[in-house]
């Protein structure tokens, strides 16, 4: 069955001023036009809706029972159908899923959940791992904001640079590595250990150190950072990764951190998500928090302008 949905707004208009006159004027077209609307809303409802008595009309005991719902569904409809407006963070009542790589989860996920409960009280988070490059879960809307170490390939996707990290090596305290000059050699001639989701034993530093006429020895892929560091702290296994992300993973943990033997470049860190939100103020309101936060990881650590004490 077809109908005209303007019909809810001239039937809104009759049952409220209880005339066609009045809707009619209400509405500003002419009586002869709600006229019409009225026997189009009859034919369609099967019912008078409006009777008249005497020299005045009254709602029908349908057009009572229904008045209030018809006045909330216009209502509803304009609110959809009209401008944004301002956004209320403590009446939010929505659920966001962030999935980001492990590290930066375990190194930004605290600030964000309590940036966004301090002001979004209603605003539940669900902190996804990262199973690996999915952009069809971001443009389901099953994922609303990823991370990513490369821009993604398709125009839906929106991105944005937060920062970029240098890689760094991270050992035991004591392992022989931290004792001397660390070259490249010896950086290659240890056992190390790779970090992935797919169990690789090869990432791009085997590549790097190929152009250098070297070759070193994988021991064992890991899945996440978490592990990787945890298993350099109780082996004399070398673990390379992102400084900025891991930085406090690796001081929580009393790691010795090496700066890496050889130049690579810094490694990229974006913000991803679908081009369907570029609207939406909440969504903009935590991708800003959560870009905020992030790119705190890479400010370089303030120094204290204050004048020394007296010496005592």
């Amino acid at each position: 069955m077809q109908l005209d949905l303007n019909l809810l707004t001239a039937l809104d208009a009759l049952l409220e001023e209880g005339s066609v006159a009045g809707a009619a004027d209400r509405l500003h077209v002419t009586a002869p036009a709600m006229s019409r609307s009225l026997g189009r809303i009859r034919k369609a409802t099967g019912d008078q809706i409006l009777v008249r008595t005497g020299r005045s009309m009254v709602p029908t005991t349908r057009a009572l029972a229904m008045r209030a719902q018809v006045h909330t569904l216009v209502q509803q409809a304009h609110q959809l159908l009209s401008a944004q407006h301002e956004l209320d963070l403590a009446a939010l009542d929505r659920v966001f899923t962030v999935r980001w790589h492990d590290a930066l989860t375990t190194a930004c996920g605290t600030a964000l959940i309590t940036a966004v409960h301090r002001r979004a009280p209603g605003v539940r988070l669900r902190l996804s791992a990262e199973p690996g490059t999915d952009d069809a879960e971001l443009r389901r809307g099953e994922v609303d904001l990823e991370s990513s170490a490369g821009p993604p390939t398709l125009p839906d996707i929106r991105h944005r640079l937060v920062g970029s990290d240098r890689l760094v090596v991270a050992v035991r305290p004591g392992h022989p590595l931290t004792e001397g000059p660390l070259g490249i050699e010896r950086y290659a001639a240890a056992e190390h250990l790779t970090v992935s989701r797919r169990g690789s034993l090869h990432d791009p530093i085997d590549d790097a150190l190929a152009t250098h006429g070297l070759e070193r020895r994988v021991v064992a892929a890991g899945p996440t950072a978490a592990f990787a560091l945890q298993l350099a702290r109780d082996t004399d296994l070398v673990v390379t990764l992102p400084h900025a992300v891991t930085r406090a993973a690796r001081e929580h943990l009393g790691l010795a951190t090496l700066p890496l033997p050889f130049p690579l470049p810094e490694v990229p860190l974006y913000l991803l998500w679908h081009q369907r939100y570029d609207d939406d103020r909440a969504h903009t309101w935590l991708r800003e928090t959560a870009t905020d936060i992030v790119r705190a990881l890479f400010a370089p650590p303030t120094v204290s302008n204050r004048p020394a004490g007296p010496a005592g």
